[in-house]
């Protein structure tokens, strides 16, 4: 089921998933996406257009659901302290905030229609919390 959606414009390259708390400095280097244990930063088109973002809780029903044809670029365990998803840009000036429930470590995937310099489309699913 889609918890969340929105179309941003960016004027940095790169857009933080993840947890509420501070964001890490991490290094992308030439990937599309690297992670730490509470974020995901990813490499998007910046200052060209809208990135279009929408957040999936899973199990999915037969409503919107992920695009399959999305390159995945992160799986795994991220940390929620106080069971809130921010998505915005690493600058801070454009962000989305979503309660997923209660605290604790969920499984996330994030997925863009094109790794790199050009995506413009990021899905996000995230599981239940991990025991």
């Amino acid at each position: 089921m889609q918890i969340v959606g929105a179309e941003i414009c960016v004027n940095h390259p790169v857009l933080a998933v993840g947890a509420t708390d501070w964001l890490p400095i991490m290094e992308l280097k030439q990937e599309p996406a690297v992670a730490c244990g509470t974020h995901v930063a990813v490499r998007v088109r910046a200052q060209i257009g809208f990135v279009r973002i929408r957040v999936f809780a899973e199990p999915f029903d037969q409503g919107l659901r992920p695009d399959e044809t999305f390159i995945e670029v992160f799986d795994g365990p991220l940390s929620f302290s106080d069971g809130r998803l921010v998505v915005g840009d690493v600058m801070g000036e454009t962000r989305l905030m979503k309660l997923l429930g209660e605290s604790g470590r969920r499984r996330v995937r994030v997925s863009v229609d094109e790794p790199g310099w050009n995506a413009s489309a990021i899905d996000v699913r995230v599981g239940d919390v991990i025991a």
